[in-house]
């Protein structure tokens, strides 16, 4: 394959492929302004997460703004960056498709409900694992994500 057409093949495949972000990876972004979670999250490729994701977030930025970890500009600053992420991104709804997904067995047992309806919302995206990255800085959800082939982030 000649050089040029190379090139573009690889920037279709990168454009094709999917981010499925899960609320851990976003929440170390916008929270801990964690750089390699922030870079991730810019990564080329269309970005997908759960309805789930946007109320975990909601909750976490409440609780951090309750606990004194963040200021009440720091809480209205990270809740427009979340709503810019999610302008930016497709949303899936947690469908009785999903729900029941989520209530079978995972590759690497024990999976807590959130986390089951994440990883259950990836599968039931459809793609083939090599268009799909699960981002995630959960330690279950990455392994489980590997055991069913999707590479993570």
């Amino acid at each position: 394959m000649p050089e040029a057409e190379a090139s573009r093949a690889a920037v279709s495949v990168r454009r094709a492929s999917i981010r499925y972000v899960e609320t851990s990876a976003l929440l170390a972004a916008l929270l801990e302004q964690e750089p390699e979670a922030k870079r991730s999250l810019r990564s080329q490729g269309l970005r997908v997460t759960s309805a789930l994701t946007v109320a975990e977030a909601q909750r976490a930025i409440v609780r951090a703004r309750v606990s004194g970890r963040l200021t009440q500009a720091q809480e209205r600053a990270v809740a427009r960056a979340l709503r810019t992420f999610l302008l930016r991104c497709d949303l899936v709804a947690v469908t009785d498709d999903v729900l029941t997904r989520a209530g079978r067995p995972f590759p690497v047992e024990p999976v807590r409900t959130l986390d089951a309806i994440h990883l259950a919302t990836v599968e039931l995206l459809g793609e083939p694992p090599a268009l799909l990255t699960v981002v995630t800085r959960d330690a279950r959800v990455r392994s489980n994500a590997a055991a069913l082939g999707y590479p993570t982030a």
